[in-house]
């Protein structure tokens, strides 16, 4: 395999020689050991022993074959988020601060390299265990998208930032990377309510706008579901700039018991299909589907 010698170096953060550009081409490495092999996982896209590119599993990975988490806590505030549990980090503190994680630079670097050697195009998404926007420092978000951009990797933004993703907007490129945000509703008052700490939908709306207006292919992900009226509202008012919509329930929290799943599903796939809309509709809707429903798990979010 030809390795690009220059997007090692971006990798590496060392000065590209002859010497250092000959050996990069015929071993894949830029110092330290050399790449002979990779393992795949058993999905056959995700590297054995990486960690900071790794396979989603459960419902996250009905959302992205890779994932890439570079900070620890949010700031968002979310009140259905139930990462603390998972991550096993006091809520307080995940809801008050979003630090670099310990080791996250050289880590990806590593994987990267190995990403690239193995050939991997697939789109990475940042992010499940945090927010790639979050409130405070993200300028570990802007070194990601151009090392895994330089790896050979594609980029998707899952974020609730909204107007604080413009810093990176002109790293996407239209032919491997995505922008997507949650919405729960279109309304204000009623997302800072769930989501104090989170940008307001309007400047989330904005954000889909901006990134559309630049090629960009966007999504919306309606999980959680808090209101089946709201998440309705969201497709009737978003559809003319988001190009998918990726649809689940709300877990975890008692709201869920009061909504009318079955009638949620078949109103959404209903609306999806007047208006011509890809979606994704996740595993614990699916039992509401008509039988044989189109349903990919998979949709290509680029152009």
């Amino acid at each position: 395999m030809n390795i690009n010698a220059i997007a090692l170096g971006k990798l590496g953060g060392a000065v590209i020689s002859a010497s250092k550009s000959k050996a990069a081409k015929s071993n894949g490495v830029l110092g330290g050991r050399p790449i002979q092999s990779v393992t795949f996982n058993e999905d056959g896209i995700s590297i054995s022993g990486c960690s900071y590119v790794y396979a989603p599993k459960g419902q996250a990975g009905e959302y992205s074959a890779l994932a890439c988490n570079p900070y620890r806590g949010c700031g968002h505030r979310c009140k259905y988020c139930y990462v603390p549990n998972v991550i096993r980090m006091k809520r307080e503190v995940f809801d008050s601060t979003a630090q670099v994680r310990k080791g996250f630079k050289a880590g990806l670097a590593r994987d990267c390299k190995k990403y690239l050697y193995a050939g991997v195009r697939e789109q990475v998404m940042m992010s499940f265990t945090t927010d790639p926007y979050h409130p405070f420092d993200t300028a570990m978000t802007t070194h990601t998208i151009e090392s895994l951009h330089a790896a050979g990797l594609g980029v998707c933004c899952l974020t609730k930032g909204g107007l604080r993703s413009f810093q990176d907007i002109d790293l996407l490129n239209p032919k491997t990377d995505a922008f997507a945000t949650t919405l729960i509703s279109m309304d204000d008052s009623f997302s800072s309510k769930w989501e104090p700490g989170a940008s307001s939908a309007t400047d989330r709306v904005a954000s889909l706008k901006a990134h559309h207006h630049k090629g960009i292919f966007t999504w919306v992900s309606l999980e959680p579901t808090i209101s089946a009226e709201e998440s309705i509202r969201v497709i009737r008012e978003t559809h003319e700039f988001v190009d998918l919509y990726k649809v689940g329930k709300a877990n975890y929290i008692a709201l869920a018991k009061t909504i009318d799943w079955e009638d949620y599903t078949h109103r959404v796939i209903k609306l999806m299909a007047e208006l011509n809309q890809k979606h994704y509709i996740k595993k614990d809707l699916q039992c509401y589907l008509p039988k044989n429903y189109y349903n990919p798990l998979r949709i290509k979010q680029h152009f």
